[in-house]
């Protein structure tokens, strides 16, 4: 062989060398990406003549595809929409748009995802249709419902979690959609009832649960700072307060107040564990100032704040800013001021103190099984973060049992149940309604579900409501869904 020959075949060898490489990395190691790439319009069309797999929630499908006569083969249908519609989320294979879980978990309803390789190689050489796989949800269908109904008409949302897993047992946002509406495939009709959506003054498309415009969390927030005092093991839940009737915030003209209007009770100091169980803002701003933003920062991080979590929805961060001076801190103290939180944050608050002082990381997918009921990828509880100490925790607990059964948070009170709780009234800017909020937990000496409701507008009365006497109830008839399964 020439020389020439021979550099020939050196330069074909390692053409070839390398269009292999590229081409197996193109097909196995950057598939995934690839498939998730908006501009490749192939793979979409592609995964709208397949046979999408179902969403499940306790054994029954709540999404599912149906024949059509049309060039996108199947048409989605979800089942009880406006109950699920923030989960499910739509697709429009004429849009090519979707949301919720239709979004997140895509490839595998689509039965495009990795995990799913061998699965579409069997059924190719045993000529079988190509198939999604379903994606088994963690929520429950009896809870979901008893939250659904305890909203009703309400403007807010309810996030309820297994404390031990993390695991999201019921996540709904009112006012909500019909998912059908948007996953037509006239494309005509869609774009009107999305546009409709879009400007309704009550933003029905904001999953309220995980994002949209976050709340001020009131008094709930008051765990959090009580929860910074007695890890940093200066204060004690008998350990006193000044108890004034007014309080001017450091370096400011403002004056607070109790919601009282007066006194947290009678004396001229007050308990951490009483000024919780009241629920009062002055002894909290006290102790907000004497902690300092860092040390509350760092505490309410611990349970979530400032992190995105992917459910694999994907959340908003609750936010608990750096830099405050000393009269923002204090307003801090009671959850006002820039302090913003979601429903999936204060659950988390609840949860974690309920397990022991440990937070989950939340999840609200279980499985995804495949057409042939194989079980393709099982997702496991995992652990965010430790907040507190056992011992800590416990007297978190004792606590918020107190605020429920002698104290501001009756209205979750379930007969033969140890209920732990804590309200919430936030306030807004001038004459705006309060927002009412209720997180917590039962039963408390071995909880089943950790819950969190939010309500907008006031609860429809304006600055009147309190969450006490509105989102307390709601909560209660979801706890009660968990605690008769």
């Amino acid at each position: 062989m020439t020389r020439e020959l021979k550099r020939l075949s050196i330069v074909l060898l390692v053409l070839f060398l390398a269009l292999f490489a590229s081409t197996s990395w193109i097909q196995v190691l950057n598939a995934e990406a690839l498939a998730e790439n908006p501009r490749n319009t192939r793979a979409l069309y592609d995964s709208y003549e397949v046979q999408r797999g179902s969403i499940i929630a306790s054994g029954a499908s709540i999404a599912s595809s149906v024949a059509s006569d049309d060039v996108f083969s199947w048409q989605r249908v979800y089942t009880d929409s406006e109950m699920w519609a923030h989960v499910t989320g739509f697709i429009n294979p004429a849009l090519g748009t979707s949301s919720g879980i239709e979004q997140a978990m895509n490839q595998e309803l689509s039965g495009t995802a990795g995990s799913q390789f061998f699965s579409r190689i069997d059924r190719i050489l045993t000529g079988q249709d190509p198939r999604g796989s379903n994606v088994a949800l963690s929520l429950d269908a009896d809870v979901q419902r008893a939250a659904f109904e305890a909203l009703g008409d309400q403007q807010g949302a309810i996030v309820a979690i297994e404390p031990s897993t993390g695991r999201i047992l019921a996540m709904v946002s009112s006012p909500s959609y019909d998912a059908n509406t948007l996953a037509s495939h006239n494309a005509a009709e869609v774009n009107t009832a999305y546009d409709e959506l879009v400007a309704a003054a009550n933003d029905p498309l904001f999953d309220r649960s995980i994002g949209g415009d976050m709340n001020p969390p009131g008094s709930t927030f008051k765990l959090v700072v009580a929860s910074a005092a007695l890890a940093s093991g200066q204060w004690e839940p008998d350990s006193k307060l000044p108890n004034p009737a007014s309080y001017e915030l450091p370096q400011s003209s403002s004056v607070i107040f109790n919601s009282t209007g007066g006194r947290c009770g009678s004396g001229s100091t007050v308990t951490i564990a009483d000024a919780l169980r009241l629920s009062c803002n002055i002894p909290f701003a006290e102790l907000a100032v004497e902690l300092g933003d860092d040390a509350i920062r760092a505490e309410a991080e611990k349970y979530g704040f400032n992190s995105s979590f992917t459910l694999p929805l994907v959340s908003t961060p609750s936010v608990y800013p750096r830099g405050l001076d000393d009269a923002q801190t204090a307003l801090s103290g009671f959850g006002q001021g820039q302090v913003l939180a979601t429903p999936l944050q204060m659950a988390m608050v609840s949860a974690g103190i309920a397990n022991g002082g440990v937070v989950m990381n939340p999840r609200m997918v279980d499985q995804v099984i495949g057409p042939d009921l194989s079980v393709q990828q099982t997702f496991e509880d995992s652990e965010y973060n430790r907040a507190l100490e056992p011992d800590i925790a416990a007297q978190m607990v004792a606590m918020m049992v107190a605020n429920v059964s002698d104290g501001a948070a009756s209205g979750a009170t379930i007969d033969g149940v140890d209920v732990a709780g804590k309200t919430g009234t936030a306030e807004n800017e001038g004459d705006e309604p309060y927002t009412l909020w209720f997180t917590g937990f039962a039963p408390a000496d071995d909880p089943d579900v950790a819950v969190a409701v939010v309500v907008e507008d006031g609860g429809g009365q304006g600055q009147s409501g309190s969450g006490n006497t509105i989102a307390a109830p709601i909560a209660k008839k979801v706890m009660e869904a968990v605690l008769s399964k």
